[in-house]
């Protein structure tokens, strides 16, 4: 099946719900200065629920890929029939520097190359609106944090203060663009 990337409108923000985040973790990082820890258990993730507002809920994902529009961030969709993939580049988070603010492909297609072509737009995006560098706050599963730093991302010695107030868990990279 063909897939195609486009632009998401506000409109279809709520369409993040067709993405099944479901996934299988049996490891984590916890990150110390610029290295990485391994921590051993089950951290699975089950989908986002469908109806309320909690974290790992569809509303609360449409509401803060909103709150990442308003700022000025674009989202990038990836389609089959149905929505499989989505990020979000923030490109003047700091002047020079842009955020992957949001990346997610579907259980069942990752793998694929679905984020990492996603990844080249967003980066892309960023090169083009200025931006030396970019940062990430990236869930500390291993899946997610191997594929950032495949794709040339390191961990920061010194996360940006604002990113780590909002997820001090997460596992902070940044790439020079």
């Amino acid at each position: 099946m063909s897939l195609s990337y486009r632009r998401l409108d506000v409109d279809e923000l709520a369409r993040v719900g067709e993405i099944d985040r479901t996934e299988a973790i049996d490891m984590l990082y916890v990150q110390e200065g610029g290295s990485l820890r391994e921590v051993r258990g089950d951290f699975s993730a089950p989908p986002w629920a469908p109806v309320g507002t909690g974290e790992h809920s569809v509303a609360a994902q449409r509401a803060e890929l909103a709150r990442y529009v308003e700022k000025g961030a674009v989202c990038i969709g990836a389609f089959d029939d149905r929505l499989i993939g989505i990020g979000v580049v923030l490109a003047h988070l700091r002047p020079g520097v842009a955020q992957l603010a949001y990346l997610y492909v579907t259980d069942g297609r990752r793998g694929e190359g679905v984020g990492s072509t996603l990844t080249d737009e967003l980066e892309r995006l960023a090169r083009e609106a200025g931006s030396r560098s970019m940062v990430v706050s990236a869930t500390p599963s291993r899946n997610t944090v191997d594929f950032y730093r495949r794709r040339g991302y390191a961990p920061m010695a010194e996360p940006l203060s604002e990113l780590y107030e909002l997820e001090p868990e997460d596992i902070h990279l940044d790439k020079t663009l």
